[in-house]
């Protein structure tokens, strides 16, 4: 019977408090949770980049493996996350309970799968990663790690999504929160104190990632979520899967492309300015996303409530929310864009001392910044048609910046202005993303306003 009315409680909460009380309730854990995460992310480009250029270019290659680990992390975590606050706010708890079981231990066994195979190819896929000779020998130390942590690193992912999803981003918070505040220390200690180097920074990304994914997972096992986690709920059924797939591919492609399109970029940079440009674009990419971070954040504080109330047909809480996220989240990154501007110099000066470095890194930063207020309409429709099942639409603007639009810009900007090229891709790909999403965003306000989407319930 308490179990019966917890639910009920969240279930009032997600479909009946004030919506933009509650997005910004939710948007709080789940921000801290990804600036956490952009934080140690950025720490290791940081303290490594200390060592010199070369080591902070290897930093930059593996990141693009961690990339596509994330990517199917990403993919099972919201495809499965999708699913189940849709079943929560239908009020189908059987559903949801399976759908969780299954892209969980999914997680695992692909996680074990590309440790085995990564290991035993290491040193080819750095070389296809576009690791440069010199930093070939800091970029296998750096990997090893990260492919020994692949299982933790997407099992963790699923269980974040499973708190985001069903509304009690708290324990997101909690497990992300410590285990990056541990990678911050650790780093320091590792690399500096114990003159341990790149693996000291690989290393305390490992422990802190496994802190994570412990610290998300004991409450699952105290029974603290709506969802149940049981191997015997693990689905054979192949379209359960297949819906899993399909609902989290935008992730898929988003991280996936964000993946390859760092190897094309290290490549181009490498033929340019060697280990300069893998090294300043490394910088512009965490500093670029540490502030993202805060905009993914909000996003995923929107979600669950646009997935609850679409599983609950309450098309006016949904308008409600889509035009409060917007609004919120282009005057955040308005906030962040003009010190981003004015202190490009001075940010990457704090991470290497290395003159043209510095001026790849600044250039491309003050390109970036006249683009951030932009870049909530994308992140917004992408998550949008994500939560309420709208797969082709969500998977076509997750291709926009990092395919459609940077495949033909990477081959095209650096061979018209060389090094000048590399440093506006990203900013040019983000207008053009910015410009594809617009009209998707006002033909959804309209389908709300109209109450259209009452014909379009998705059918799982």
């Amino acid at each position: 019977m308490a179990e019966k009315t917890h639910d009920q409680k969240q279930y009032k909460k997600m479909t009946e408090s004030p919506v933009c009380p509650l997005i910004l309730k939710l948007a709080v854990p789940t921000t801290v949770s990804m600036l956490v995460t952009g934080i140690y992310n950025t720490a290791d480009t940081y303290f490594v980049s200390q060592l010199g250029k070369s080591a902070s270019a290897a930093v930059s290659v593996v990141f693009s493996l961690m990339a596509l680990i994330q990517a199917v992390g990403f993919t099972l975590g919201m495809g499965s996350g999708s699913i189940i606050a849709r079943a929560l706010g239908a009020k189908d708890k059987d559903s949801a309970s399976k759908t969780f079981s299954t892209g969980f231990f999914s997680a695992l066994g692909i996680g074990i799968l590309i440790t085995f195979f990564g290991l035993i190819f290491l040193e080819p896929i750095m070389n296809m990663l576009g690791s440069t000779p010199t930093a070939l020998p800091y970029a296998k130390i750096y990997a090893r790690y990260i492919l020994l942590g692949a299982p933790i690193m997407m099992g963790t992912y699923v269980l974040n999504n499973l708190w985001r999803w069903e509304g009690k981003a708290v324990f997101s918070m909690i497990g992300i929160g410590l285990g990056g505040v541990l990678n911050i220390f650790l780093d320091p200690l590792f690399i500096n104190v114990l003159n341990m180097g790149v693996k000291g920074a690989a290393l305390a990304t490992l422990l802190s990632q496994s802190i994570s994914f412990i610290l998300l997972l004991i409450p699952v096992l105290l029974k603290k979520n709506i969802s149940q986690l049981k191997f015997s709920l693990f689905s054979k059924d192949l379209s359960l899967h297949g819906n899993i797939w399909f609902t989290g591919l935008p992730s898929l492609l988003r991280q996936g492309l964000a993946s390859l399109s760092t190897i094309f970029l290290n490549l181009q940079g490498k033929s340019l300015a060697g280990d300069s440009a893998l090294s300043a674009m490394g910088i512009f990419s965490k500093i670029t996303m540490l502030i993202f971070c805060i905009l993914l954040g909000i996003g995923q504080g929107y979600q669950p409530v646009l997935g609850y109330n679409f599983g609950a047909k309450k098309w006016k809480r949904m308008k409600t929310a889509f035009i409060f996220t917007w609004v919120f989240g282009t005057a955040i990154m308005l906030v962040f864009a003009i010190p981003l501007f004015f202190k490009a110099p001075w940010i990457m000066e704090r991470f290497i001392d290395d003159e043209e470095v510095i001026r790849i890194g600044t250039r491309a930063l003050h390109l970036e910044a006249f683009i951030l207020p932009l870049l909530t309409v994308n992140v917004m429709c992408n998550m949008t048609f994500q939560s309420i099942g709208e797969r082709f639409k969500a998977s076509f603007l997750s291709c926009l910046r990092q395919g459609i639009y940077f495949l033909p810009c990477i081959f095209i900007l650096p061979r018209l202005f060389g090094i000048h090229g590399i440093e506006a891709i990203y900013p040019v790909c983000d207008l053009l993303t910015c410009a594809t999403s617009l009209p998707f965003a006002l033909h959804f306000l309209y389908a709300l306003s109209k109450g259209k989407l009452a014909s379009q319930q998705i059918k799982e």
